[in-house]
């Protein structure tokens, strides 16, 4: 597993990373985990090495068979002379807070051969089905000379869709059985499927669960990978059966949408001022806002932790009773709501919200909605956003909370 090493100025610690000495990649990735290495600062240092690998993202409900399907590809990618390494987030322990190792035990057949990496994380209560440290460990292992990096998630569910951002190809398991979710969950984590496949396709069921899953896709618009179609693979990891397939299907999507899309933002993030001002974020944030700027939001104060939108109602603003329409109201409430939230330069995705309406407002008039922190620990905060006439008469109230991500604001 060699690259080609810097010279002699390189770091020791960066040399071994890319030699591929295993330890050291060990080593390296513990230090991340355990808070010693900031995320963000390795990648910066790894930056120079980075867009080799292929990143495979896998991921789909609990039981799906992920975690089987990693150690199938494992030997189908060995198979085809690939290096590849693993990322599989588990649930934390309840009683350690570390890995609880079910990946790990599933994939063991394949973990001692020199070519395969396989490294446990903790989610450590991050939501999204990732850890906070995954995409740093990527770079990691994406330095480290392996031509695929599987990052298999926790259990997701709808809106647990992180993956997108790291995986070049991502592939969504499901099992058989599926009926009526299909229609659940086709608004969340299937919409980000490059490839479905239906897991256990052994079992009876497969068929309807491939038919439904084609039947989706047909409502669905068209990704933007150059007109990719998104393939339906049933597949089996015990009997092997559909498994080449699904290898073909992911190296022609890696050809087709190409790799380093989890790069393709950090670039982006590296053009912006590094040390932009949290009034600064919150303006250029509502300049870039589609729907903030077709309503005619705009935002007239903002810093840290608040920012004040106003709105200047029309025709097209009211409902059937000549008044301000609810869901108008909500929007400009919710707009400066998560303009302050994101105001610290890190993505805050809202997960709870809560409005009441004292006073209705018709065409001609000013709605201003003043949002401002209420608390805020590293992971949660919450915000409160009163939206009132120019002369302080309460129009609603709105209440609301965000998870605090690890990502930098678009």
């Amino acid at each position: 597993m060699k690259r080609d090493v810097a010279d002699s100025a390189t770091p020791a610690w960066l040399q071994a990373v890319l030699a591929g000495q295993r330890a050291a990649i060990a080593r390296l990735l513990s230090q991340l985990e355990r808070g010693e290495r900031a995320p963000r600062t390795l990648s910066a240092e790894l930056a120079p090495h980075l867009g080799r690998a292929h990143v495979l993202g896998i991921t789909g409900a609990p039981g799906a068979g992920k975690s089987t399907l990693v150690h199938a590809l494992l030997g189908e990618l060995l198979a085809r002379g690939q290096r590849i390494a693993v990322v599989a987030v588990d649930p934390s322990s309840p009683i350690t807070g570390g890995a609880v190792l079910g990946d790990r035990v599933r994939m063991g057949e394949h973990g001692a051969h020199p070519d395969v990496f396989i490294r446990s994380v903790a989610s450590r209560g991050h939501l999204g089905g990732l850890a906070d440290t995954t995409a740093a460990m990527i770079d990691v292992l994406d330095a480290a000379g392996f031509d695929s990096v599987i990052v298999e998630t926790v259990g997701a569910g709808q809106s647990e869709v992180e993956i997108m951002r790291v995986a070049d190809t991502r592939i969504v398991a499901c099992p058989p059985g599926l009926g009526d979710n299909v229609q659940a969950l086709k608004a969340g984590i299937l919409e980000i499927a490059d490839v479905l496949v239906v897991t256990k396709a052994d079992l009876p069921g497969s068929e309807p669960a491939a038919r439904d899953l084609k039947d989706m896709l047909h409502l669905r618009a068209a990704g933007p990978a150059g007109g990719w179609r998104v393939p339906v693979v049933k597949a089996s990891a015990t009997s092997g059966a559909g498994i080449a397939e699904l290898v073909d299907c992911v190296r022609a999507h890696a050809a087709a949408a190409g790799r380093g899309r989890r790069l393709q933002g950090q670039q982006e993030g590296a053009a912006r001022p590094r040390h932009e001002a949290p009034a600064d974020r919150v303006r250029r944030l509502a300049a870039i806002d589609p729907l903030a700027q077709w309503l005619g939001i705009r935002c007239i104060e903002a810093g840290a932790g608040t920012a004040t939108v106003e709105l200047t109602l029309g025709p097209a603003h009211l409902n059937f009773n000549g008044t301000c329409h609810g869901g108008v109201t909500f929007a400009l409430a919710d707009t400066a709501f998560g303009l302050a939230s994101n105001s610290h330069g890190r993505v805050a995705a809202g997960i709870d919200a809560h409005i009441t309406y004292q006073l209705a407002a018709v065409a001609g008039e000013t709605l201003v909605a003043r949002a401002s922190e209420v608390s805020r620990s590293k992971k949660l905060a919450v915000y409160r956003v009163d939206v009132t006439k120019p002369d302080g008469s309460p129009v609603s109230s709105f209440t609301g909370t965000v998870y605090v991500t690890q990502l930098p604001t678009p």
